[in-house]
């Protein structure tokens, strides 16, 4: 997050009204809120500040949010919570799969997207000393829980605050399986098939990042009828 004493959130929506009472609405619960009416604008905000966490549109004319994900993601580790349509679960799923750390379907009440915003915010929590192993090594690959870094010999490799948070979970217990169930809960969601399945979408993206064929993994391993687990060398 940046140095600022309150978190600074964009919000991007080309509906006015929307973006008129999400701003009024989270700045009276203390935050900072800049607004962009699409993608182009967000692009120019994006360019010029740091912001602690994007609220994005995925249906926007021009670019749209899931576009505007992956342009972001490819450039910073900034939070992005997604507002999408409730019957389109693809959106929900090419938006994770594009970078997103969470989703909030339309319509929706603002305290619940309050809530959303608060939990993606938490989700990296101060290390514990001694919680975990100093570093894991994961073949080519090696995680520094004390950090929250991941490293590529001398290559940072970025992670989203999601992601951190899962391997923070993981590295509290290598070789253990963790429920799907308890790593929603974790993350700050309900359990459910749904929120389940947004789990899945995001130990993808990370397998993308450790493994050297995600589609054979080594170390981020799927435990059959129990979750996942992180095996380490």
């Amino acid at each position: 997050m940046s140095d600022a004493p309150f978190p600074h959130l964009l919000i991007v929506d080309d509906d006015a009204r929307i973006r008129d009472l999400l701003r009024r609405f989270l700045i009276r619960y203390g935050f900072r809120v800049s607004v962009a009416a699409d993608a182009a604008a967000a692009r120019r905000l994006l360019a010029g500040l740091a912001f602690d966490l994007v609220v994005l549109d995925v249906m926007m004319p021009g670019e749209d949010g899931i576009s505007l994900t992956r342009a972001v993601r490819a450039q910073s580790d900034t939070p992005i919570l997604l507002l999408t349509a409730r019957g389109e679960a693809s959106d929900r799923i090419a938006g994770l799969e594009a970078g997103a750390d969470d989703y909030l379907p339309k319509p929706f009440e603002p305290r619940e997207l309050l809530l959303r915003i608060n939990a993606i915010l938490r989700r990296v929590p101060e290390a514990e000393p001694d919680a975990a192993p100093q570093v894991l090594q994961l073949g080519a690959m090696r995680y520094d829980p004390a950090r929250d870094e991941l490293w590529h010999g001398t290559e940072r490799v970025g992670l989203t605050g999601t992601e951190v948070a899962l391997m923070r979970i993981f590295a509290r217990q290598p070789g253990v399986a963790v429920e799907r169930g308890r790593l929603a809960e974790e993350l700050g969601r309900d359990r459910g098939h749904a929120q389940e399945r947004a789990v899945d979408v995001q130990i993808t993206r990370l397998r993308r990042k450790i493994e050297r064929d995600p589609r054979e993994p080594r170390y981020l391993q799927t435990v059959r009828g129990s979750g996942y687990r992180l095996q380490t060398d």
